[in-house]
């Protein structure tokens, strides 16, 4: 299996952010220029990116399409999501440059719809996040609407559904860790590798150095996504997407 180093902007109102643990009231803003940021990592030998548009996540209707065509034009692979809630929010992100649609919420609320979506579009255009919060039980729960609202499902059923219809591409935070630099849940990937082992999981939340990279990729994981640590100048993307 390859792994995939995927430098990641969060967008909102036009701005590269990040919150932490997915709380909208504490953001960090870094900037209003993701184009220039989006060409710096290609410039450094990026293949891919994330690309989050955090307004849509919690409010539906993405925002991002002339972003995301101005950033597909430089010749990076973008996987974005944010608010899709129909198959045309599909189509307009494929016809922008999109080269994976990333779907949470809806993949949660209505995974037999976006099973319907990854047989018509195929394992490689989609990606499914099941972002998840411990509870008070050690219960792996799944918020949506932006991480703001919980859903009855819990991680491992729905990982299993989907592995089982065919998905390839999975990414998974721990909300926990998400903007904490505090390192990624490793524990709860390896679960992951156990529960569903032919899906190509991306690690996300709280990496935050290039020993958390090396971690993802020995753990059999297939990605890494990294925001905060590279915004901060704590991770230098050159020598992650050595490692």
């Amino acid at each position: 299996m390859s792994f995939t180093v995927y430098p990641a902007l969060d967008i909102r109102q036009g701005r590269v952010v990040r919150l932490l643990q997915g709380d909208y009231a504490r953001q960090t803003t870094y900037g209003d220029d993701p184009l220039p940021r989006a060409k710096a990592f290609l410039d450094t030998g990026a293949r891919w990116m994330h690309l989050v548009d955090l307004d849509a996540a919690r409010a539906g209707g993405y925002t991002l399409a002339p972003l995301l065509r101005a950033i597909a034009d430089t010749g990076l692979q973008v996987q974005t999501g944010g608010g899709i809630r129909a198959r045309e929010d599909l189509d307009r992100l494929f016809d922008a440059g999109a080269a994976r649609v990333v779907i949470g919420s809806l993949a949660v609320r209505e995974s037999a719809q976006v099973i319907e979506w990854l047989h018509a579009f195929g394992p490689e255009r989609i990606t499914v996040a099941l972002d998840t919060r411990q509870d008070a039980q050690g219960r792996w729960r799944l918020p949506v609407a932006g991480w703001t609202d919980t859903a009855g499902e819990e991680l491992d059923v729905l990982a299993r559904r989907y592995a089982d219809a065919g998905l390839r591409h999975l990414l998974c935070t721990d909300i926990a860790r998400d903007g904490m630099l505090s390192g990624p849940n490793m524990d709860l990937y390896a679960q992951l590798r156990e529960w569903v082992p032919q899906l190509q999981v991306q690690v996300s939340g709280g990496v935050r150095d290039l020993d958390d990279v090396a971690a993802a990729r020995a753990a059999g994981c297939a990605g890494v996504v990294l925001g905060k640590a590279l915004l901060e100048g704590r991770l230098d993307l050159r020598e992650a997407l050595a490692c």
